[in-house]
């Protein structure tokens, strides 16, 4: 018993508490969504569990927050924030398709047109250069954070503007090989049997390429002297200076990386709505921050994972989505949404009071 009880408290620890409870509420959401929605009257709920569902409706619909939210935690991690990541999605929309049907600032002039490859890395690196903005601004110019992506946030909306033809969105509908990202799926020949009458789907390339980026972002986290940078910037920052650590290179890096998965978000947007609209990325940043704090991260720093993030993304993804099967309409998600962000920040307060009560408690013990 005794060897059964310590394998069992070391996969819960290497799960993470946080990541559990996570895992927890989200049975707990599909229980309300699927089982309690019945018994309270509201119709829709038996549908979640079908594989029309959870392919469409979850697996594509959580991508592009998702892809901003890992970008967003490894900026709060090191204490910082990047509210500007859905302005950045919008300028990435419009700067690849635009090099990719030839037409505004870039398409027009600069990089060659027609190439699919060639567009997805022009968004991505246009969300870079708006991230190494972003980085200049709190590193060499000083701004807090919160105030220089607020005012990017606005900027980056305007250049995504300035950047489309009149400022209208750019159709790609006549690209098909570009919107292949968006429309494909993977696996569609393997024999899983239906789901609630529902027959298998496959998998969306949009999902497939979210989970390949957190889990390079996960590596670069958790297994590289850059991520452990990061954490112990958040950590202390006096004692990551005084231990060799560049903060300047370090956080205009990590704005960078914030930046450019923000412009890959932009790029697949622009895939999936066939149009490369400056308006494409408008609001997703509240969901993005959301779903970082409710994954564990501290408001101050040092705390939390790639993993958490990902697990709270397909945590609100659900989240709406139930909300949407059962009928709420748009206002009433947006207040949960705020709700959920308000909790988050909350417990994520509470856990750092907690924390430090008992580092007090054990250094008094030492003492």
């Amino acid at each position: 018993m005794t060897n059964i009880g310590g394998a069992f408290r070391r996969n819960i620890n290497r799960i993470g508490a946080d990541n559990l409870s996570l895992i927890l509420a989200l049975v707990i959401l599909v229980f309300l969504i699927t089982v309690v929605s019945g018994w309270a009257g509201y119709d829709g709920g038996d549908k979640f569990f079908s594989w029309q569902n959870l392919m469409n409706s979850v697996a594509q619909a959580i991508v592009i927050v998702g892809l901003l939210a890992i970008g967003e935690t490894v900026v709060i991690v090191a204490g910082g924030l990047d509210i500007s990541v859905g302005s950045v999605a919008s300028i990435g929309s419009v700067v690849a398709a635009s090099v990719l049907v030839g037409v505004g600032t870039f398409g027009s002039t600069l990089l060659p047109t027609g190439n699919v490859v060639v567009a997805v890395l022009a968004g991505i690196i246009a969300g870079m250069v708006a991230g190494a903005i972003n980085g200049f601004i709190v590193t060499v110019l000083r701004v807090n954070p919160i105030i220089a992506t607020l005012g990017t946030l606005a900027a980056f909306a305007g250049i995504a503007f300035l950047l489309a033809p009149d400022g209208k969105p750019i159709g790609v509908v006549t690209q098909p090989d570009f919107t292949w990202l968006a429309r494909h799926r993977l696996f569609t020949d393997v024999g899983i049997p239906d789901l609630n009458g529902s027959a298998w789907t496959g998998i969306p390339v949009l999902t497939v390429i979210f989970v390949i980026v957190t889990i390079i972002i996960h590596i670069l986290m958790a297994y590289t002297d850059f991520g452990r940078a990061i954490y112990a910037i958040g950590g202390n920052e006096v004692a990551a200076r005084l231990a060799g650590i560049s903060l300047t290179r370090i956080r205009i890096g990590m704005y960078m990386i914030s930046g450019g998965v923000a412009g890959l978000a932009g790029v697949l947007l622009t895939a999936r709505t066939t149009s490369g609209n400056p308006i494409n990325g408008v609001g997703l940043e509240l969901q993005a921050i959301t779903a970082v704090f409710l994954g564990g991260a501290a408001t101050t720093g040092g705390k939390g994972t790639i993993i958490g993030t990902f697990l709270a993304v397909i945590l609100v993804g659900v989240l709406n989505n139930g909300m949407n099967l059962l009928g709420f309409n748009t206002f009433v998600q947006r207040v949960a949404l705020g709700l959920l962000l308000i909790g988050a920040v909350a417990i994520s307060q509470w856990r750092q009071v907690r924390e430090e009560k008992v580092r007090a408690r054990a250094l008094a013990l030492q003492s």
